[in-house]
């Protein structure tokens, strides 16, 4: 089986955060909005029903734990959940906490203006806060 590869567009418009036993899980490289996403690591999978049912249920798992993880540390007010991939096809699924005071509610946030990155510190904070929660689980993904 040939090694994992994040889609190139992927890799450039989002920072790595960890991998849990399915996915990656990566940040998008937007401050405006608490925006994680999960990439399963299985190679040419573009949909979910391509999943083995054992593989279908480690998702959805995974993307409980992620959501919970927005709705804590971010305190989002709302969680939306997308597997889009009509520009890319590699199977992942977008988890992006929203406020009714952020500044495209109730629009989505695909494709809406130019991000502002995170900074190197910013992120490293980030980084650790998200590394907590993962470390204050009480159960195992």
């Amino acid at each position: 089986m040939p090694p994992f590869r994040l889609h190139p567009s992927l890799a450039a418009e989002t920072l790595f955060l960890r991998d849990l036993p399915l996915c990656q899980v990566v940040l998008m490289n937007d401050q405006r909005f608490p925006w994680l996403i999960l990439v399963p690591r299985r190679e040419e999978v573009t949909e979910i029903f391509e999943l083995s049912p054992q593989d279908q249920h480690q998702l959805m798992d995974e993307v409980v734990l992620v959501s919970n993880l927005v709705k804590q540390v971010f305190n989002a007010q709302k969680i939306n959940i997308g597997a889009l991939g009509n520009i890319v096809s590699q199977l992942h699924i977008h988890v992006v906490g929203r406020q009714s005071t952020d500044s495209l509610w109730p629009r989505p946030v695909w494709g809406r203006g130019p991000g502002v990155a995170y900074g190197q510190d910013q992120f490293m904070v980030l980084k650790q806060g998200i590394q907590g929660f993962f470390d204050n689980q009480d159960h195992q993904v």
